[in-house]
């Protein structure tokens, strides 16, 4: 159950960065991060709350709240270049694209697939500080479900070079990175597979109908 309320929060607020993707429209922007986190988390929150009726009638709603509440905030290319690593010296500018747009997909599926999971659990957000000239701040928050213990989670959040805005690019949960662990998962794939193959195993994954994630030893298989 531990697990399970982490991905909850990660859903909820993973993406929570500030700056807007290119092309996107009508998006809010933050050039404060601990607002920006708040922000859209509750907004975030009330959307499943309000949107109850409809996903209960198809929980693929889901999928739709992450890409329109939280998406606009994700840093996916500069995660999904992490992920690539020292690899992305032997790719080409178009599998790069290919491949930010497969994980980005992937990543979408696995927030949504956690969300089925939310039932209104309380967030608690760390006092904002100062920001100065940081380029990266960690936000500290705990995810509070009476009954059971608190959930401790960092966000990550970079503000690029000249940039007035911020974004997530990684969440740490009791101490685990969820980039890093995504990093163990398709690093070495794409260093024996090839960034082509992977990605094309990214579009597949992402496809796959919406789920409660997995527990405890079924986790596992």
């Amino acid at each position: 159950m531990k697990n399970l309320l982490v991905k909850i929060a990660a859903a909820a607020l993973i993406s929570l960065g500030v700056v807007a993707q290119a092309g996107a429209v009508d998006v809010k922007t933050y050039d404060d991060p601990y607002k920006m986190i708040e922000a859209v988390a509750d907004q975030t929150f009330r959307r499943i709350a309000n949107d109850q009726p409809v996903i209960q009638k198809d929980i693929e709603h889901l999928r739709v709240i992450v890409n329109e509440e939280l998406v606009p905030y994700i840093d996916s290319r500069y995660a999904a270049f992490r992920v690539i690593g020292n690899y992305i010296k032997q790719t080409k500018p178009e599998e790069r694209d290919a491949f930010v747009v497969a994980f980005k997909d992937y990543m979408v599926a696995t927030y949504a697939g956690a969300l089925t999971q939310y039932k209104n659990q309380k967030v608690i957000f760390e006092p904002a500080k100062a920001v100065g000239n940081q380029n990266i701040v960690t936000i500290k928050t705990r995810v509070i479900d009476p009954g059971k213990p608190d959930i401790n989670i960092e966000f990550k959040l970079r503000r690029a070079k000249d940039a007035a805005n911020w974004q997530v690019f990684d969440m740490v949960a009791e101490g685990i990175s969820l980039l890093d662990s995504k990093r163990a998962e398709l690093g070495n794939l794409i260093r024996q597979q090839g960034l082509t193959s992977v990605t094309a195993l990214l579009v597949e994954k992402s496809k796959a109908p919406i789920t409660a994630p997995l527990q405890g030893n079924d986790a596992k298989n």
